[in-house]
């Protein structure tokens, strides 16, 4: 062989080297991989079981077809765990004073879980599931590649000396076995929850260090407005040291998960089933989520996920189950005394919003809330006491807001001068550059009003945001209300009317009303004062009496404490304007408005901007109008 020839089959070698590293596939890949070709071996293995045990029954003279057929088929199918597919129906009950649980003998899973200190909206107790609306499997693969699922077999409760702990036993007949341990401590919202296997590295296939768990769960209707339950409904997640994200509360949603995940959480709008992951976390998960448009459920959830396993039995898979109420400040205490990077961050379940919301939430309004709670238990008067507070540390803002109304409104015959002195469209530049100049001699700017008012909503979208999301409030009255944490209804129908039964309920809610009505003659007075004489938006006065009627569809079906608290705001609001009416004299502030006309004039950032884009909005127009003379003078000539 030649020296070219040589060259030419290592450069070959290279090339292909190059291509096969660069088209390698990526982990991912290849477990998507393997798993692809798992669940097609499965339904293939599957397949012939079936076939055997058809020829082995069709073999099977009838006299003898109904033991010994039952038994070949489940010696072929089973294996070693043939002996469990049969059992009796029953339960272990684990309780303390907080939970009930109890873990059936199918399967070796939690059945039922219900929290003792609460009921629904019909007075029953609160069940968050039971035997019909939960699913909870792990798949196990056989040494000799059989396919079996837990939920398919009868476990063996072995109870211990302690009675809130209890080992679901799924026993192979040749002292090998795999136990479900679980133990409830007293005065706790969490029931430890680990998987251990007992000698089945002769059973279970020897390449097995994991296993697919399913879990699925039926959603029930806890509250009375089933159309503002499900927007707080939705199934949450944790990535291992990261965010907390859910799917989509107002949609069916999935999502495949590639990242580990920390826990997995069921959650309604007041209560949560959470599965929280001790170890490595769920791998590979599969996260659905469903709505139920009818009924007593409102969405079904269900998670297909990886866990790690050892089949020697040296470590067990430890999980923990969380049945609770989403009280902000229990949650909160579960990351007490844990690192940053760590924390569970639980509190998550409970809808505070987004970013600055959250923010004004948790440091604001949460804890005034409860601080007010300690000492009273009238949760009418607690949110009375907030907005009061509320009102107090926004004062200085609605205090500079009315001010600079004020200011505009006292101009407003100098205004009105102006604008009969620059009549008609074609003067309104040198109109609007006029009121300026007056604005900016006297000392007032249209813009001091807006800052404060924008400074005020992220405390007014926060208490949106809080309301709903206050388990406190559930099912506490304060006057004609039952229960504050969902509509007050004074007239109710049962016939549906199309465009009114889906948007506005088949009710009218009394704080709803309320919360109109003021809103409206707040609209309406607000209106009157900041009248500067100016032209207003075309339209405006519409839109300003439409909006509360807006505003009574819109929160005919929300908590009646959030209308509660928008209704006494606006009545507060009221109340504070007429008071500074009362106290601010208007003469002095126009005559003092008259004497910064004579003083020196700074102009500030934002008039100098001003006057620069008006000045270029004057040369556009003049530039404009030279365009058409000359396009004129052309047309003639």
């Amino acid at each position: 062989m030649d020296k070219n020839t040589i060259i030419g089959f290592v450069l070959i070698g290279i090339v292909l080297f190059a291509f096969s590293w660069l088209n390698r596939p990526t982990p991912e890949q290849v477990e998507a991989q393997r798993r692809q070709q798992d669940s097609i071996a499965k339904i293939e293995y599957l397949k012939g079981i079936e076939q055997n045990v058809k020829e082995v029954t069709e073999d099977t003279p009838p006299t003898e077809q109904s033991d010994s057929a039952q038994t070949v088929r489940m010696q072929a199918i089973y294996g070693a765990f043939a002996g469990a597919m049969l059992g009796e129906e029953g339960y272990t009950t684990l309780e303390n004073d907080l939970v009930e649980v109890r873990i059936s003998n199918k399967g070796g899973h939690v059945s039922y879980a219900r929290l003792k200190e609460y009921d629904n909206w019909e007075g029953n107790p609160l069940v968050l599931f039971d035997e019909d609306e939960v699913v909870f499997d792990f798949t196990l693969i056989t040494a000799t590649n059989r396919v079996i699922n837990t939920r398919d077999m009868y476990f063996e409760p072995v109870k211990g000396n302690d009675p809130n702990t209890v080992t679901m036993r799924l026993a192979t007949g040749t002292g090998s076995y795999l136990d479900f341990k679980y133990t409830l401590s007293p005065n706790d919202y969490r029931m430890q929850y680990s998987v251990r296997a007992t000698g089945l590295n002769g059973v279970l296939s020897p390449s097995t260090n994991s296993l697919d768990m399913l879990w699925e769960q039926k959603l029930r209707q806890q509250e009375k407005g089933r159309k503002f339950e499900d927007r707080y409904a939705a199934l949450y997640y944790k990535f291992v040291a990261d965010d907390v994200e859910n799917l989509s509360e107002g949609k069916d949603d999935s999502k495949k998960v590639a990242n580990r995940l920390k826990w997995i959480g069921y959650k309604d709008m007041f209560f949560s089933t959470v599965l929280i992951a001790d170890g490595e976390g769920f791998e590979a998960a599969t996260l659905e989520s469903a709505l139920e448009p009818e009924g007593k459920h409102l969405k079904q959830y269900k998670t297909a996920a990886t866990v790690p396993f050892d089949i020697q039995g040296r470590e067990s898979t430890d999980f923990t189950y969380l049945f609770t109420p989403n009280k902000y400040a229990l949650l909160k205490d579960f990351d007490k005394g844990i690192a940053a990077d760590e924390r569970l961050e639980l509190d998550r379940l409970v809808y505070l919003g987004a970013s600055i919301f959250r923010w004004m939430n948790k440091y604001l309004v949460i804890p005034v809330f409860d601080f007010f709670g300690r000492y009273s238990g009238n949760y009418g008067l607690i949110i009375f006491l907030l907005t009061l507070v509320i009102k107090i540390v926004i004062f200085p803002m609605t205090y500079k807001s009315y001010i600079s109304s004020a200011k505009m409104r006292v101009l407003r015959p100098q205004v009105e001068e102006l604008n009969e002195k620059y009549p008609g469209e074609s003067n309104a530049m040198a109109r609007q550059k006029a009121t300026m100049e007056l604005y900016s001699r006297a000392g007032a700017s249209p813009m001091s009003g807006c800052i404060p008012m924008l400074l005020q909503m992220p405390i007014l979208v926060a208490m949106f945001m809080f309301f709903p999301s206050a388990i406190e409030l559930r099912h506490e009255a304060f006057l004609w209300a039952k229960d504050l944490s969902t509509y007050d209804a004074i007239v109710s129908w049962n016939t549906y009317i199309p465009l009114i039964t889906p948007y506005f309920g088949n009710h009218i809610s009394l704080f709803c009303l309320l919360m109109t009505v003021v809103q409206f003659v707040y609209n309406k007075f607000n209106m009157e004062m900041t009248n500067t004489g100016q032209q207003q938006m075309p339209g405006m006065k519409v839109m300003m009496t439409m909006m509360p009627l807006m505003f009574l569809v819109f929160f005919n079906q929300y908590a009646s404490g959030l209308t509660y608290y928008y209704f006494i705001s606006t009545l507060m609001t009221i109340l504070q304007t007429l008071a500074f009416r009362f106290f601010i004299n208007e003469e002095k502030l126009l005559a003092k408005l008259e004497a910064n006309k004579k003083k020196p004039q700074k102009k500030s950032g934002f008039m100098k901007r001003l006057e620069e884009a008006q000045r270029q909005q004057e040369e556009i127009l003049r530039k404009q109008k030279d365009e058409q003379a000359k396009k004129q003078y052309r047309s003639k000539r």
